[in-house]
């Protein structure tokens, strides 16, 4: 029995990885592959900010599940100190005492080898797998193969494959910036943006994909407009323009659920439905939305909140939260209705004039039905009423007449 070994700190795991492992093994043809995330690494430090070993052995299992026949393995995250190789060596011959054990390393790790904690017994419990990560280097590896054989006695195994240029380090330096998405794998990717790993943000194309997944094929273009009219409207007022437009496309992630869906979600998430929600659960997709958005892709807490507050509005918004309220209301793909367009107008000239005028003719229309009006949507458009009084502005004459 064969089993290839592959440690590292896995910080994120990545395609460079995935391509090593996948590499070394058709090479090798193990009966089993691990993936070995270090608690402590002895050669280098992880960087500050690094995930806690649970979130890394997640990713690391992840990862592991791409590729037949490898997972990952906790043993080093379970012992205390570094995490040296001799001693995880040591630890698998106890579970596999007839197995070749091969620990496949990149090319500086075979050459400072020597340097390690105990490398005598690295060699004498397992075989050596090195993957060349550089072009121009293979009398290099092979003069220290032929050492280390002499030297140790040690089996060495050479293995053919591309460089991977890809690092973790770089990985990570791409994710805040919502990028670095095509070096790793979509659950990994994934894993990242629902707990913000790394201070990520995610790939606005990678949001759209898995937001209109959520959506009924009837409602993405209103999605896809009220996103670009975030954007319009971000750029104007100056809000950052990436995250208008990652709130617009959250903002309707669970709208196409039926009142009972929503129910349970709140249950799910411990939200409070008032007297006119429970009479109309239809009504809480703002609410459920917004607790989605930060459970299923980590939607932090200004994204969130303008994501709760999309429909009804509130007293004192946030500039974002004003600006996916407008959008929402006004996007090119609405269905017209009166005071559409002389709303659109404004919200590029004043946005306290646009919201007061958007929350008045919500009340026209409620009223001139006869429906009950929710009681946040009143009290919104008194708050900024009175704004628009303080700071000396009139509100935009119009009348439900009015188109």
């Amino acid at each position: 029995m064969r089993i290839l070994i592959y440690g590292g700190s896995f910080n994120p795991p990545h395609l460079g990885h995935i391509r090593s492992v996948r590499t070394a093994a058709a090479v090798l043809e193990p009966e089993r592959t691990l993936l070995i995330p270090a608690a402590l690494p002895p050669h280098k430090h992880l960087a500050e900010g690094s995930p806690a070993a649970d979130r890394r052995m997640e990713m690391a299992s992840l990862a592991a599940a791409e590729i037949p026949g490898c997972e990952a393995s906790d043993i080093e995250l379970g012992r205390e100190g570094p995490s040296y190789t001799s001693d995880t060596l040591r630890q698998l011959r106890e579970r596999y005492p007839a197995a070749e054990l091969v620990f496949l390393m990149g090319t500086d790790m075979l050459l400072t080898i020597e340097s390690w904690h105990e490398p005598e017994v690295i060699m004498a419990l397992a075989s050596l797998a090195v993957f060349a990560r550089e072009q121009g280097r293979e009398g290099e590896i092979a003069a220290q193969a032929d050492h280390l054989r002499e030297t140790y006695g040690a089996t060495v195994y050479v293995l053919a494959g591309e460089p991977v240029t890809v690092s973790s380090t770089g990985v990570r330096e791409l994710l805040p910036w919502r990028q670095g998405r095509e070096y790793l794998t979509d659950s990994v990717y994934g894993c990242i943006i629902r707990h913000r790993l790394y201070g990520a943000r995610p790939d606005l194309g990678w949001l759209r994909e898995k937001a209109y997944a959520c959506l009924k094929p009837t409602r993405v273009a209103h999605v896809q407009g009220a996103e670009a009219m975030a954007r319009r409207l971000a750029l104007r007022w100056g809000a950052e323009e990436s995250d208008a437009a990652e709130a617009a496309i959250l903002h309707d992630c669970t709208k196409k659920l039926t009142g009972e869906e929503q129910l349970r979600l709140c249950e799910k998430y411990g939200i409070m439905a008032d007297k006119w929600e429970l009479e109309n659960p239809e009504l809480l997709h703002a609410k459920t939305g917004a607790a989605f958005a930060a459970d299923q892709f980590g939607a932090p807490e200004h994204i969130e909140s303008a994501i709760r507050w999309h429909t009804t509005g509130r007293p004192g918004m946030t500039l974002l939260e004003q600006i996916v309220f407008l959008a929402d209301a006004i996007e090119e793909n609405r269905v017209p209705y009166p005071a559409l367009e002389t709303i659109r107008m404004a919200a590029f000239e004043d946005l306290d004039a646009a919201t007061e005028l958007c929350l008045r003719r919500t009340v026209a229309y409620v009223t001139e039905r006869g429906l009950a009006l929710y009681p946040d949507t009143a009290r919104t458009r008194e708050f900024y009423l009175k704004k628009l009084e303080d700071k000396g502005a009139r509100p935009i004459p119009w009348t439900p007449q009015d188109q």
